[in-house]
C-alpha cells in the first residue's frame, strides 16, 4: 500500500469523521409532516395556575432576547456540516478504483488535445465545473422529487429510516465485493459517444461519462451522503452535500492540469485501491446501524439495546482491523506481498478503537462515541447500577409519573428520575417550590446523548439536577399513540396531534419558538421562563452557570 502522506491524511480524516462525532457536531432538528405544531391544549385542571398561550409566548419572546438558541444559526451550522461531509466523501471517492486511475489519463488527454498548457488548463477547469454542475443537479433533483416537506419527514419517519438501514447495508455489501451497482450499459454508451464531440458540449459529456462509469464505486458514497443530508430535514441539504462532494472530486483534475508534474508523485494503481473500498464498506455497515437504532428506539421494538449495538460495532471494526493486517481477504483482493507501514498504522487505529469499545459492554460511558450509541438506559448489564436513583418519594411528592413506563427504563440516563409530563412537573414544582428544568429531547437526538454522557455525568451537574430542580424530560419524536380522549386537532397547524412526540414537539414550537433538540428551558411553577433557554453546550461549567442562574432567578 504505497500511499503517500497526502492520501493517508484523506483516509485518516474520513476515519476520524466516523469515529469521533465531536469533530462533526450535529444540530438535531426534528421538523416534519409527522410533527405538527399547535397551541397548548393540555390538561386543563391546572390552567388557572398557568399562563395563557399568548402571555406565555410574550414572556418567552422577552426571555429569548440574547439567547443562543437561533433557528437560523442552527440551519447554517447544519448546512456547513453537510458540506464538510460532502468534501470528506468526495476525497474518499478519489481513492476509489474507478476514479483514481482516471486522474493521469484525463489530465494527459487534455494536455495532448489542447496543444498548449493554457488551453489544457481551461479545458480541465471546464471539466471540473461540469462535474460540479452534474452532481449539484443530482442533489437538487432529490429535493424536487421528494419535496422539502418530505425531506423534513425523513428524520423521524420509521419506514424511511428502516429503508435507509437496508440501503446502507446494500452499499456496504457492494463495497465488500458482493456485487456491483451499475447503470444500464446502453445509457452509459450513449453518453460516452457524445463525449467525442468537440467544444464545451464534448467536455461536459466527458464529465458526465466519468460520473456514470464510476457509479459502481461512487454510487454507495453518493447514496450514503444523500441519505445523511436528506435525514437532516433541510431542503438544501442534498444540493449542498453534492456541491461539497463534486468540489472535492473536481479539485484534483484542475490541480493536476495546472501542475502536470505532480502526476509523477501519484502512487501506482494497485490492490491498495480495493483496500480503501473495503474499509469504506465496513464503515457503511457501522453507519447503517444508527438508522436501525433510530427506528428501534422511536417505535419501542427493543431489538438494538446499547450492548447489542456495541457488540455489532466491535465485530465490524474488529474484522476491519483483521482485514488491514491481511488476515482477512475478499474476492477482489490481491494478496499483499508485505504489510506496509501506513496499513499497519491504520490497523493500530482501528484495533485500538475496538479495545476502547469493549468496556462499554459493561456500562462504560464511552464519551467520545456516546452520541451515536443508544441511550445508556437501554444497557441491560451495567456495572454502574450502584448509583442511587432518586425515587418519586425522594422528591417528596406522591404524584404517579405519567408515561414513566415508556421512557424511564430506556430513555432516561441512569441516576436521574424526571417527570415525562409538563403539567405534572409544574404541579410538583409548586408543591416542592423548586424550578422546573424542561429537557426537550428525542430518541434520535445525537446531541442529547452527548450532553447526557459528557455533561450530566459531571458530579456537580448531577447534584444540581437531582436536588435543585424538578426535571421534565419531553421526547418530541416518540411514536406512542395518545389515548383517544387526549388526541386533538391543532389550532395552530390544523393537523391532528395523536402521539406523545407530536404533543411535545407541538408544545416546544408553539411556546418556545424552537424545534431543535436538545433545548433546556428553566421555568417556575406557573410556566414562566426564568432565564434564556439553552441548547447543547458541552462545557460542564457553562451548563452549571446556566442552572445556577435559573435557581437564582427562581429564588427572587
Amino acid at each position: 500500500m504505497n500511499t503517500p502522506l497526502s492520501f493517508i491524511k484523506i483516509i485518516t480524516y474520513t476515519l476520524i469523521f466516523w469515529f469521533t462525532p465531536v469533530l462533526a457536531q450535529n444540530v438535531d432538528t426534528i421538523s416534519s409532516d409527522d410533527i405538527e405544531f399547535t397551541e397548548i391544549t393540555e390538561d386543563t385542571s391546572t390552567s388557572n395556575d398557568s399562563l395563557s398561550v399568548l402571555d406565555q409566548q410574550e414572556k418567552v419572546a422577552q426571555a429569548l432576547q440574547g439567547s443562543t438558541v437561533k433557528a437560523g444559526d442552527e440551519t447554517d451550522i447544519s448546512l456547513w456540516q453537510i458540506f464538510i461531509n460532502g468534501l470528506l466523501f468526495g476525497f474518499a471517492a478519489i481513492l476509489m478504483p474507478c476514479i483514481f486511475p482516471m486522474l493521469p489519463l484525463t489530465v494527459s488527454f487534455f494536455t495532448k488535445r489542447a496543444g498548449t498548457r493554457a488551453r489544457a488548463i481551461g479545458q480541465a477547469t471546464i471539466y471540473g465545473l461540469s462535474i460540479i454542475i452534474i452532481y449539484v443537479a443530482l442533489g437538487m433533483l432529490v429535493t424536487i422529487f421528494f419535496g422539502s416537506d418530505a425531506l423534513n419527514a425523513l428524520s423521524t419517519n420509521g419506514i424511511f429510516n428502516f429503508l435507509f438501514f437496508l440501503l446502507l447495508v446494500a452499499f456496504g455489501a457492494s463495497f465488500l465485493g458482493a456485487f456491483e451497482i451499475t447503470l444500464p450499459s446502453s445509457f452509459v454508451n450513449k453518453i460516452d459517444a457524445k463525449s467525442d464531440q468537440g467544444g464545451l458540449i464534448g467536455i461536459f459529456f466527458m464529465a458526465f461519462s466519468l460520473a456514470l462509469v464510476s457509479f459502481s464505486c461512487t454510487g454507495p458514497l453518493i447514496g450514503t451522503l444523500l441519505v445523511d443530508a436528506a435525514s437532516k430535514g433541510d431542503r438544501l441539504g442534498p444540493a449542498i452535500g453534492m456541491f461539497g462532494f463534486s468540489l472535492a472530486l473536481a479539485i484534483p483534475f484542475a490541480l493536476f492540469a495546472l501542475f502536470p508534474s505532480l502526476l509523477n508523485s501519484l502512487p501506482k494503481s494497485g490492490g491498495w485501491l480495493n483496500s480503501v473500498k473495503v474499509v469504506l464498506g465496513f464503515l457503511e455497515l457501522a453507519f447503517a446501524l444508527k438508522f436501525l437504532s433510530n427506528v428501534d428506539l422511536a417505535y419501542h421494538w427493543d431489538w438494538l439495546d446499547r450492548e447489542v449495538f456495541l457488540a455489532l460495532w466491535i465485530v465490524i471494526f474488529g474484522l476491519m482491523g483483521l482485514y488491514l493486517l491481511g488476515k482477512l481477504r475478499f474476492a477482489h483482493d490481491s494478496e499483499p506481498a508485505h504489510l506496509s507501514v501506513p496499513r499497519t498504522f491504520f490497523a493500530i487505529i482501528v484495533l485500538s478503537f475496538v479495545v476502547y469499545l469493549v468496556p462499554g459492554m459493561w456500562g462504560a460511558p464511552l464519551k467520545s462515541v456516546s452520541a451515536f450509541l443508544p441511550p445508556s438506559a437501554t444497557q441491560d448489564f451495567d456495572l454502574s447500577t450502584g448509583i442511587t436513583v432518586p425515587s418519586t418519594a425522594a422528591h417528596g411528592s406522591s404524584v404517579k409519573k405519567k408515561y414513566a413506563e415508556i421512557f424511564h427504563e430506556r430513555g432516561t440516563p441512569k441516576g436521574f428520575d424526571p417527570y415525562y409530563d409538563y403539567q405534572q412537573a409544574l404541579e410538583v414544582s409548586r408543591e416542592l417550590k423548586k424550578p422546573v428544568l424542561i429537557d426537550f429531547t428525542g430518541w434520535n437526538c445525537v446531541n442529547c446523548r452527548k450532553m447526557e454522557a459528557n455533561v450530566w455525568t459531571e458530579p456537580r451537574v448531577r447534584e444540581l439536577l437531582n436536588n435543585e430542580f424538578v426535571m421534565a424530560e419531553l421526547f418530541v419524536d416518540d411514536k406512542t399513540a395518545l389515548p383517544e380522549e387526549e388526541q386533538y386537532v391543532s389550532t395552530y397547524s390544523k393537523k391532528k396531534i395523536n402521539t406523545i412526540g407530536k404533543k411535545w414537539s407541538d408544545f416546544q414550537a408553539a411556546t418556545f419558538n424552537s424545534n431543535s433538540q436538545p433545548l433546556y428551558v428553566i421555568v417556575d411553577g406557573q410556566g414562566k421562563v426564568l432565564v434564556p433557554p439553552q441548547g447543547a453546550d458541552y462545557d460542564p461549567q457553562n451548563y452549571i452557570d446556566f442552572l445556577q442562574s435559573g435557581i437564582k432567578a427562581f429564588n427572587k
